[in-house]
């Protein structure tokens, strides 16, 4: 066995390569998320609409992304290849086309695909030229036969997009804190589709329990559960738990006695918030609820309760832990990490972009409905607006969320040195900080990242890679089927 190492490696090598993951991953968003993404906004109801018209909609529909090709001064279209590209300087991407309709009292007036630009298209992806070509067929086309690509060119250069290591989403951590008013913080975050909400539960000096999330800062917790729907101190009592007595609820119990309705607990989170009309206020607090309070529960307002459940679950779990009869889950354990790849890394791109064009759309038609010259939706779509602002982060690095340095040049120094650099890793956490845990070597480490290459310095720790045979899964929930196996272990709905 240990003679044919080599073979055995060669033989892997031959069917798979170091950036499978990641061309998998572009390959995913390209399929599935990006239609997805367009499918949650759905349809664009203005506010201003023409006088004659009782309803009016703008629907969007398929998203299509061909693949590489230049238009010439002349006029002419062609595709184009990698090389062609780093030669004369320009960037590898493909048409982007989306079907956008006009829907007048109910019946479709204007359908056409609009032009949104181009988006750059990873080599050796599946919208990429090169996929499935044989090495007798890349020489051809005058490509390194054994270049892998899972990388990018714009305007010539070759661009990386790096991993990003993240905690895993609707995770809650309780961690031991030296800095702010509660000794012991708990951390959550909760995603759902378009949705990645920060959430945090504290302890005053008090022992007033207290959650912070979007607008909600520093909101007494017990209110906020009985706000949606959970009103007795009994029922939350004993969805806390139904064997530990805790005194700390007693006294977050106390200390809310005086609501007695779910009207009074939205009264009193409003004024919390800092919503002062009185005929908004509830229903608006409502509505935030729904859609920032833990939307990995439930967005609708049939799950109100169910969130409240949650809620105190994490009460219970914070509780544990800050007392000392529960080990909160390991943040550095790499069964609650997750790893973001350039699919990922667009789609959050994407989302920001997507959002800007629909806000882009609604501006152009109400501003021409306003004037009475709105004629066709063809000419309140600005074509570049999409992927200009996708080629200057993925130009410049500039990310969502002030993250930078997420694309890079990729280094060519040589072979291993540009291996090295498609399998980079790097942490959300900034080299300033000391963050000694999140540096240090843990055992689930083994197997998946290289435990001897990473910088020296600042960031030493911080900056990994991949191990050579390491390989992402990619694994989308079925909630249908958990919940039906549940069920069948004897879970019951409530």
């Amino acid at each position: 066995m240990v003679k044919n190492y080599k073979k055995l490696i060669g033989n892997y090598f031959d069917k798979h390569s170091f950036v499978e993951s990641n061309i998998k991953s572009f390959d995913y968003f390209l399929d599935k998320r990006l239609q997805a993404l367009v499918d949650d906004v759905g349809e664009i109801v203005p506010t201003i609409i023409p006088q004659e018209v009782e309803n009016f909609m703008i629907k969007l529909g398929k998203i299509s992304i061909g693949k590489p090709e230049i238009t010439e001064a002349d006029g002419s279209k062609r595709d184009i290849y990698p090389t062609e590209t780093r030669l004369r300087k320009l960037t590898y991407a493909a048409p982007i086309t989306l079907k956008v309709s006009s829907v007048i009292n109910g019946v479709t007036n204007e359908s056409f695909d609009a032009y949104l630009g181009k988006m750059p298209i990873m080599i050796k992806s599946k919208h990429c030229h090169l996929y499935g070509l044989k090495k007798e067929e890349l020489i051809e086309k005058g490509e390194d036969s054994n270049d892998r690509g899972g990388y990018f060119i714009l305007n010539g250069n070759e661009r990386v997009l790096i991993m990003v290591e993240d905690l895993a989403s609707n995770k809650f951590f309780v961690k031991k804190t030296k800095i702010g008013p509660s000794k012991f913080v708990g951390k959550l975050f909760s995603q759902k589709s378009s949705y990645r909400i920060p959430h945090t539960i504290e302890q005053m000096k008090d022992g007033i329990l207290y959650i912070s999330f979007t607008r909600f800062k520093r909101v007494p917790i017990i209110p906020l559960i009985k706000a949606l729907g959970v009103v007795s101190d009994q029922e939350i009592m004993e969805s806390i738990s139904k064997d530990d007595s805790f005194d700390d609820v007693l006294m977050n119990l106390y200390d809310s006695i005086d609501i007695k309705s779910q009207e009074e607990a939205l009264d009193f989170v409003a004024k919390k918030v800092g919503i002062t009309q009185k005929e908004v206020r509830v229903e608006r607090v409502r509505e935030y609820l729904d859609k920032y309070l833990l939307p990995h529960v439930g967005v609708d307002s049939k799950d109100r309760k169910l969130k409240a459940y949650n809620l105190c679950k994490l009460i219970k779990r914070f509780l544990l832990v800050s007392k000392g009869k529960m080990n909160s889950p390991d943040q550095d354990h790499y069964m609650n990490k997750r790893l973001k790849l350039s699919g990922d890394l667009l789609e959050d791109l994407f989302r920001i972009n997507v959002r800007s064009l629909v806000q882009d759309i609604l501006y152009n038609f109400q501003r021409l409905v306003k004037r009475g010259k709105f004629t066709s939706l063809k000419i309140i779509i600005r074509e570049q607006l999409l992927s200009s602002r996708i080629h200057s982060a993925m130009a410049t690095g500039s990310w969502v969320g002030g993250r930078s340095g997420i694309s890079q040049n990729m280094q060519r120094t040589n072979g291993i040195d540009t291996v090295s650099h498609l399998q980079r890793v790097v942490s959300l956490l900034t080299a300033t900080q000391e963050n000694f845990d999140a540096r240090a070597l843990h055992s689930t480490h083994w197997g998946r990242l290289c435990p001897v290459e990473t910088p020296e310095g600042s960031p030493i720790g911080l900056r990994k890679n991949l191990s050579m045979l390491a390989n992402i899964t990619r694994i989308e929930p079925n909630e249908a089927k958990l919940k039906e196996k549940l069920k069948e272990v004897g879970l019951k709905s409530l």
